[in-house]
């Protein structure tokens, strides 16, 4: 017989209140609060991209060490958390070689985002790649602490015997951290999941439980939103979200916490 509840989080945005920054490689600009997701979806063969490396190891890189040189030497490896059309990390890694890019427009994004994320809980780096023009408009990072109800939420359905996932676009040395802390044993981690595959966990855990419950705030979370039995697009993170994405949700919530109420009214 088919378990009878799983709810689905996404991670940045949803679990955790971001801070973003994002250096313009054309510009040298310092942009604050930006929505990569949102960059990512206004052009065909844009991607958001991952490095997957600890921040002690980037940060004691050389600054004037090229970017695709650092990736090369420390192996560090990518990963594309969504892209709007094809992107393969064939093709992103050949634009990183590219560009001349340097560890230190990553060190400061990542200063940045330390200096303004009281009580920060993981700290990411990443780039935004536009294979349409084989460029790095963006160099990223990000920094998250848990909402306040986050924990209290989790708990909640935990105690009630609802089996809860992650499905995020971030990497699983980034979310094994949120996860211990929240109760989520890492087999129900779908780490560095797009748009696609987010859709494709909600659709394969339909087959395992009477209702699959999707819980995520951005614009790659629309399609595992529609594909679930009932779909909640959450708004604390407080960004101004997309039309189509509150269309696709069955319910808008301003805060996590309410997502107990809804399952026990299940």
């Amino acid at each position: 017989m088919a378990k009878r509840i799983a709810v689905v989080f996404d991670s940045a945005g949803t679990l955790l209140h971001m801070y973003r920054v994002a250096k313009e490689a054309a510009t040298g600009r310092i942009l604050e609060n930006i929505e990569s997701t949102a960059i990512v979806a206004k052009k065909n063969g844009c991607g958001l991209v991952v490095l997957n490396a600890e921040n002690e190891t980037i940060l004691r890189s050389r600054e004037e060490m090229l970017l695709f040189e650092f990736i090369e030497e420390y192996r560090v490896p990518i990963g594309i958390s969504c892209s709007k059309g094809e992107l393969s990390l064939e093709t992103v890694c050949e634009i990183i070689k590219g560009t001349q890019l340097r560890m230190g427009d990553v060190h400061e994004v990542l200063h940045a985002v330390s200096a303004r994320c009281p009580n920060i809980f993981y700290l990411a780096a990443g780039l935004i790649v536009d294979s349409k023009a084989r460029d790095v408009p963006y160099v990223l990072s990000t920094g998250g602490q848990v909402f306040a109800t986050t924990l209290e939420t989790l708990r909640a359905l935990q105690a009630m015997k609802v089996d809860t996932y992650i499905a995020s676009g971030d990497s699983m040395r980034t979310l094994s951290q949120l996860a211990e802390y929240i109760g989520i044993p890492p087999e129900r981690i779908f780490a560095l999941a797009t748009t696609t595959m987010k859709e494709e966990v909600v659709l394969k855990l339909k087959n395992k439980y009477e209702k699959v419950i999707m819980v995520g705030d951005g614009i790659n979370d629309i399609l595992a939103l529609r594909a679930a039995d009932l779909g909640i697009m959450t708004v604390q993170q407080g960004d101004k979200r997309p039309e189509k994405l509150k269309e696709a949700a069955d319910l808008v919530l301003d805060d996590i916490i309410k997502v107990v109420d809804v399952v026990k009214g299940l």
